[in-house]
């Protein structure tokens, strides 16, 4: 499937979505109690290399004439505080904080055939491969339906980093990052730049408060009597007001002061401040304190930027670990400190990893998508993991009810670096994170006529030794 047949399907499927009745819950087979109230996914969007970051093999260091075979990865590694595990040289404040860590390096993502990063991003977040012929809720929206929000002023899923009206793939963005079936209220409250957050929650100064009533009530009533949602069924249109009556309370919410960063102290600023990404961590403790009961925090997916490294990629992955580093082991630290980290699960993954050779799987490589890596290395932008690898990518996990310390999974040291030890697919990942919030695999909602379950077909199974 091709980017336009992806978008067409999509489209099809978010139609369908606005003319749904209301999706009926059909709760799993097992009642579950939950480990975690806030699920913070901090996304590692255009394929972090696995070998740069979480499962380093022997280090070979750059030269003119060296064979691009012999590099499986272009940093050293070094210890962490857990004897061991080792990660890789960049990541120094990660691995000071370790033991409070889960490292899946076995995690398997879905075989897709043609890769396109939207399309393995929208398997991830959905748990379900493209095409589908309903509009699939992002897992953030299933958590927020299911569970419900920690504090009612506060959205239940909030979405920060990633601008869905620029690159070539937007559109592709737009089609998961949505509640689908589930309705609008269930849908992410969407910030692009922390830096401009408290933006979100105020009337623009412009704008009389009088002014901004009258134009609340007249959307509310568009809303109402507009034909183009009269298409859509009663509970669709009733969830987009609910939806819009949300955002309205949070404007005279105290919780609104959780999204301006200029309330936060300097010292704690300056650690953060990395960019959007590392701002973004920052205002996802801010809200995890404020009561959201799930934080998407992405370091943006834009074609050939950030972690998409398809040329020079050792020194972009030098600019992606300055980039995280810092600031994820600042969100574990501070969370803990606060005495949030046990009921917070922290996960940080990509849609799939990076090897210099291998496209795809090593047994069922697609066809190149990308330049072929040269067989002699020549220059500087040759050395780095270019190539989309879907066989194995680690995930990192703090908290909520993740052992600490705990080292899942084993890859082999020689190229193609298959997994081993304990495969870990999407659907048994996302059934062991939603078991920690206290969520069955099974559970479904019945739209259509039919059931939609959490995981594929209800059969994810959780990874209990990943549990405490």
């Amino acid at each position: 499937m091709n980017r336009r047949q992806f978008m067409q399907a999509s489209a099809a499927a978010t139609l369908a979505a606005l003319t749904g009745a209301e999706p009926r819950q059909l709760w799993g087979a097992e009642k579950i109690e939950p480990k975690a109230d806030t699920l913070i996914l901090l996304w590692m969007a255009g394929g972090m290399a696995q070998t740069e970051t979480f499962d380093p093999k022997q280090y070979t260091p750059f030269e003119v004439g060296l064979p691009s075979s012999r590099v499986l990865s272009t940093f050293p590694s070094i210890d962490t505080v857990v004897d061991q595990i080792k990660i890789s040289q960049g990541l120094e404040r990660i691995a000071k904080v370790m033991d409070q860590a889960t490292l899946i390096r076995s995690h398997r993502v879905g075989d897709l055939g043609f890769i396109l990063h939207s399309r393995h991003q929208y398997h991830w977040h959905t748990g379900y491969a493209p095409p589908l012929s309903v509009a699939a809720p992002h897992m953030g929206s299933v958590i927020a339906r299911t569970l419900g929000p920690r504090n009612p002023d506060v959205p239940a899923f909030i979405d920060i980093g990633q601008n869905l009206e620029i690159g070539a793939e937007s559109d592709a963005l737009k089609s998961f990052h949505t509640a689908g079936f589930l309705g609008s209220e269930y849908g992410p409250f969407q910030i692009a730049d922390p830096r401009d957050a408290v933006a979100s929650v105020r009337p623009p100064s412009y704008i009389s408060d009088a002014r901004f009533r009258r134009r609340y009530q007249r959307y509310q009533e568009l809303v109402k009597d507009s034909p183009i949602m009269k298409i859509g069924s009663d509970y669709q249109r009733d969830s987009l007001l609910r939806s819009v009556e949300n955002a309205h309370r949070l404007l005279s919410s105290p919780a609104a002061k959780a999204f301006d960063l200029s309330l936060e102290p300097k010292k704690s600023y300056d650690i953060y401040n990395t960019g959007r990404f590392g701002l973004g961590c920052l205002l996802a403790r801010r809200l995890t304190e404020a009561g959201a009961r799930f934080i998407e925090v992405t370091t943006e997916y834009i074609p050939f930027r950030y972690w998409d490294t398809h040329e020079n990629g050792h020194e972009r992955a030098i600019g992606m670990k300055e980039t995280v580093d810092r600031p994820v082991s600042q969100l574990v630290l501070d969370l803990e400190e606060r005495g949030l980290l046990n009921r917070t699960l922290i996960v940080l993954a990509s849609e799939f990893g990076r090897d210099m050779i291998v496209e795809g799987k090593p047994d069922k490589r697609v066809k190149d998508q990308v330049a072929q890596q040269p067989e002699i290395m020549t220059e500087p932008k040759h050395y780095g993991m270019h190539r989309h690898f879907t066989e194995a990518c680690s995930v990192l996990i703090f908290g909520g009810g993740f052992k600490k310390g705990f080292l899942y999974g084993k890859t082999a040291d020689e190229r193609p670096c298959k997994i081993v030890e304990n495969p870990v697919m999407i659907e048994d990942l996302h059934a062991t994170i939603y078991r920690a919030m206290g969520i069955p695999a099974d559970l479904a909602y019945y739209v259509e006529q039919r059931p939609f379950h959490v995981t594929k077909d209800g059969k994810g199974k959780a990874v209990t030794d990943l549990l405490a």
